[in-house]
C-alpha cells in the first residue's frame, strides 16, 4: 500500500504544479539535425554486379536517424533470410561493414550495413560520440527495419559484428531474441579495454579512477569550450617502434586499401570522453543468457585474439539446440586481416552458420 500511496501522492503533486495558474513558461527551440546521404558509389570495394543496392533510412528507439546501404541479390522471389551488419568500431559502412554485407547479398541473403549513432550519414549530437547502450540499440533498430520489411523474412534474421561491433552484436543478442544468429567477427570487447586497458594491463581500481579524473576534468574543459575534443583516429605516422596491429590499422584506415572521409580511424577519431560509458558497463555480463546461435571468428595471429576467446567461454550451448555456439580460428590471420582480406575472411562458413540457424 505504501507504493500506491506515494505514487499517488507524486501524481498530484504533479498534476497541481501543471494547473497552477502563477507557473511561468519558457518556450526554447532546438535547432534541427540535418542529415546529408550520397547517393553515389564511395565505398572503399568495387561494387558487385549481383546485387542491387539502395539507401534506406530509419529511426532507433532514442529517437537518432540511422542510414544504411542495403544490398539485395538481383533476381530474388519471396521473402529473404536477412544479415544487419556494423563494425569495426570507429569505421563507415563504406568501408568493412559494407564489404560483409556485399558479399553475403550474393550469397542469398538481403543485408543492411548501417552507420551507428553519432557517426557517418547518421543522425546525432554530438559527433563521434558512442554508448553501450545506443550502440546497442542501434543492431536492434536495424531488426526493427528488417523484420518489418515484406523482402525479409522476419523468423530468420541475423546480424554481423565486426571488431568492436563483436561485442556490441553480442550484448545485442543476449538482449533482442528475434536476433536468430549472430557472427562476431575479429572482435574486440570495448568495455574490457576501456576499462582495463590492452591485455588488461590497467585492471585496477587505481588506474580506472585515474582515468575517471582525466575523463571528467576534460568533461569540464568540453562543456566550457562548446566542443567535444577528439582523441585522434590512426596516426598519419606510425613510429618504427609501435606495436604490429597499429601498423596494421595504418596500412587500413589511412591508405588507398581502406580509407574513407566519414570515417572516424581514418580521420580524427571518437571524442576523448566517449570513453565514461564503456567502463562502467561490460558488454559480455549475459553473454551466458544467449539462447541463439553465435558464432566467434578471429586471426589466430590477431592482437585482439583474448577478446573472442574470452567472450566465446562466456557462452553456452543452448539445451536441444546441437552445438549451436561456435569458435573459429583463422590459421595465420592478424586482427585486420578479418577487415577486408576475402582470401582469409571464412565466408563459407560463415554463409553455413547462417543458413544452418536462421532457419530453426
Amino acid at each position: 500500500m505504501k507504493q500506491r500511496y506515494y505514487l499517488a501522492i507524486g501524481l498530484m503533486t504533479f498534476s497541481l504544479t501543471l494547473n497552477s495558474k502563477d507557473m511561468n513558461t519558457e518556450t526554447i527551440k532546438l535547432p534541427q539535425e540535418e542529415i546529408t546521404i550520397t547517393h553515389e558509389w564511395d565505398k572503399v570495394f568495387p561494387k558487385s554486379d549481383k546485387v542491387e543496392h539502395k539507401k534506406v533510412t530509419f529511426p532507433n528507439r532514442f529517437g537518432f536517424t540511422l542510414v544504411a546501404d542495403v544490398y539485395i541479390p538481383k533476381d530474388t522471389k519471396g521473402p529473404l533470410p536477412a544479415i544487419a551488419v556494423c563494425g569495426p568500431f570507429g569505421a563507415v559502412k563504406e568501408q568493412s561493414s559494407g564489404l560483409y554485407a556485399q558479399e553475403m547479398a550474393e550469397r542469398g541473403f538481403y543485408t543492411l550495413a548501417f552507420d551507428p549513432s553519432f557517426t557517418g550519414e547518421s543522425s546525432g549530437q554530438p559527433r563521434y560520440m558512442t554508448s553501450p547502450d545506443i550502440n546497442t540499440e542501434d543492431f536492434s533498430a536495424a531488426i526493427d527495419y528488417l523484420v518489418t520489411n515484406p523482402m525479409v523474412n522476419p523468423e530468420e534474421v541475423g546480424i554481423i559484428g565486426i571488431c568492436g561491433w563483436g561485442g556490441i552484436a553480442i550484448n545485442a543478442a543476449a538482449s533482442d531474441p528475434r536476433i536468430k544468429a549472430t557472427v562476431a567477427s575479429t572482435m574486440y570487447d570495448m568495455s574490457r579495454v576501456d576499462a582495463n586497458g590492452y591485455f588488461d594491463s590497467a585492471d585496477s581500481s587505481e588506474a580506472r579512477n585515474e582515468l575517471r579524473d582525466m575523463l571528467s576534468a576534460q568533461r569540464t574543459e568540453d562543456f566550457k569550450n562548446g566542443t567535444p575534443k577528439l582523441a585522434g583516429g590512426v596516426p598519419d605516422v606510425v613510429p618504427e617502434d609501435a606495436p604490429q596491429f597499429l601498423k596494421d590499422y595504418h596500412a587500413y584506415y589511412k591508405t588507398e586499401r581502406g580509407y574513407h572521409p566519414r570515417s572516424l580511424n581514418s580521420n580524427g577519431g571518437r571524442n576523448v570522453t566517449a570513453v565514461i560509458p564503456w567502463i562502467n558497463a561490460p558488454l559480455m555480463s549475459r553473454a551466458g543468457e544467449i539462447e541463439n546461435a553465435v558464432m566467434v571468428v578471429h586471426g589466430e595471429k590477431a592482437h585482439s585474439f583474448y577478446f573472442g576467446s574470452d567472450a566465446y567461454k562466456k557462452l553456452k550451448v543452448t539445451p536441444g539446440k546441437d552445438n549451436n555456439k561456435l569458435f573459429m580460428v583463422i590459421p595465420g590471420a592478424s586482427h585486420t586481416d578479418l577487415y577486408d582480406q576475402k582470401d582469409k575472411i571464412p565466408f563459407d562458413a560463415i554463409e553455413s552458420f547462417f543458413t544452418e540457424y536462421l532457419h530453426k
